[in-house]
């Protein structure tokens, strides 16, 4: 699948995966990775690297939002075959080395196939390797607090709910939020559009969810760039409050 990349600002892309996004921050020669889709979406990390000028072995690290299969997917192949740090929040870690998998069970999407959407997408998610095991072996906490010394300067903010150690990641002086799964504004077993939390199933803690909405909020910028769903161009602070009013 070709990579389909939206430049929302000077070395921020966006690129849309197999129902799933990533995020690419350049600076100079190097890149920031978040995320990085399926497993079945290797070739287009690849390829988004490519188009925007860089490569594989430019990456200074991939950030994780959080330790779904289809978020970490070609993370652990960057990191055996380039040597790229992948990183995440220090709840995230054991999680992302599969030290245990906090991710919605067969068990569950059967018991939501009824609703509309869910079995495309639990189709699509099968082939792109949802289910697949693919551990990240040395997965690293953030080094410390604030902005991270990487290419866009990413700050982590901590927005557990989603899984415990899911992350958001603020760019300041760009006004941009990369929110991976804690506030998307889309999503294939959603009819809704615009910013708004994922469905039930997907979290493994909803009141948790719901209560980083308030981290969200806090945030300055006017450019949302989700984990599932567009680019959501607006206040990222009225966007969280429209999710909270759309979960209600």
């Amino acid at each position: 699948m070709q990579a389909d990349i939206h430049q929302v600002a000077d070395g921020i892309h966006l690129v849309h995966g197999s129902n799933t996004n990533w995020v690419i921050l350049t600076e100079g020669d190097a890149v920031t990775l978040v995320d990085t889709g399926y497993p079945g979406d290797r070739e287009s990390v690849l390829a988004s690297l490519s188009a925007v000028g860089s490569s594989p072995e430019a990456v200074a690290a991939v950030l994780v939002t959080h330790a779904h299969n289809d978020h970490i997917g070609s993370a652990e192949y960057l990191s055996r075959t380039y040597g790229t740090p992948v990183y995440a929040h220090e709840a995230e870690v054991p999680h992302a080395r599969r030290d245990f998998l906090h991710q919605v069970t067969i068990g569950k999407v059967l018991r939501n196939a009824w609703r509309p959407g869910v079995v495309p997408w639990a189709v699509h998610a099968l082939r792109s390797g949802g289910t697949a095991h693919v551990p990240v072996t040395e997965p690293r906490p953030f080094p410390g607090e604030g902005a991270l010394d990487l290419p866009g300067r990413p700050v982590p903010v901590h927005t557990p709910g989603h899984t415990a150690g899911h992350c958001a990641f603020h760019l300041p002086d760009a006004g941009v939020v990369v929110s991976g799964d804690g506030l998307v504004s889309g999503h294939p077993t959603s009819r809704a559009s615009g910013p708004q939390l994922l469905p039930t199933m997907f979290h493994r803690d909803l009141p948790g969810a719901l209560s980083s909405l308030d981290a969200f909020e806090a945030l300055s910028g006017d450019v949302l760039l989700p984990g599932h769903g567009p680019v959501h161009r607006g206040s990222v602070r009225e966007a969280a409050q429209r999710a909270r009013e759309r979960a209600a």
